[in-house]
């Protein structure tokens, strides 16, 4: 039987730094209860990372390296071929945000609900870290979706776009419970499915010029 390799202390500390940012936020997670859990003291946070918010910070961009990979690969291949339009927009930036996440177990429910909760962090220093890993290329898709709506207003789009972070989030920050309707998140593809469906009438209908 194979031996399932062993943690490093750093990676024991970004797991656990997940686990409990998700749970209880930036300023409600004490750092001291993190290196506990990690079976670490002060000094390795320091010596890995140098403070919490360097901590938090290396969290969300392992979090959303994956993320943005696949992300970008989509938009690099649909602008490749021609123009996308939203609902392929929408579908490239929306699925990679919950079935590469979500596909990874209760891992990957634990990592969903550490974004979603970053990116509602009630912190303006807390959610501009998150952008700073997320903004390169959500930039480049709020381009592409205000080329593909030509006749909807740059701030019309920038508000719809706005709302879907949101509500991407939001599911990403309930990964881990089970509020009313949210039930599907146990089933990525369907849930990715009725949110792109609804985003995507959302975009159509209350962007209309």
């Amino acid at each position: 039987m194979e031996t399932p390799p062993v943690e490093s202390t750093r990676e024991r500390l970004l797991n656990i730094a997940e686990q409990r940012f998700g749970e209880g936020g930036y300023e409600g997670t004490s750092l001291r209860a993190i290196t506990v859990a990690a079976a670490a003291n002060i000094a390795a946070v320091n010596y890995h990372f140098g403070s919490k918010e360097a901590l938090l910070r290396a969290a969300v961009a392992r979090a959303m390296a994956p993320v943005n990979t696949e992300r970008r690969r989509r938009l690099d291949q649909m602008e490749a071929t021609g123009q996308p339009t939203a609902e392929q927009l929408i579908r490239a930036f929306i699925e990679p945000g919950l079935d590469l996440v979500l596909r990874r177990g209760e891992r990957g429910a634990i990592v969903a609900r550490f974004i979603g909760r970053v990116a509602f962090d009630p912190s303006r220093r807390i959610r501009e870290l998150y952008a700073a890993e997320a903004d390169p290329i959500e930039a480049r898709y709020l381009a592409a979706l205000q080329t593909a709506l030509p006749r909807a207003a740059p701030e019309s789009v920038a508000f719809g776009y706005v709302n879907m972070l949101g509500l991407l989030a939001l599911h990403q920050s309930q990964a881990l419970s089970r509020a009313p309707g949210t039930e599907d998140v146990d089933d990525p593809s369907k849930l990715a499915e009725n949110l792109i469906a609804f985003l995507v009438a959302a975009f159509d209908r209350g962007l209309r010029s």
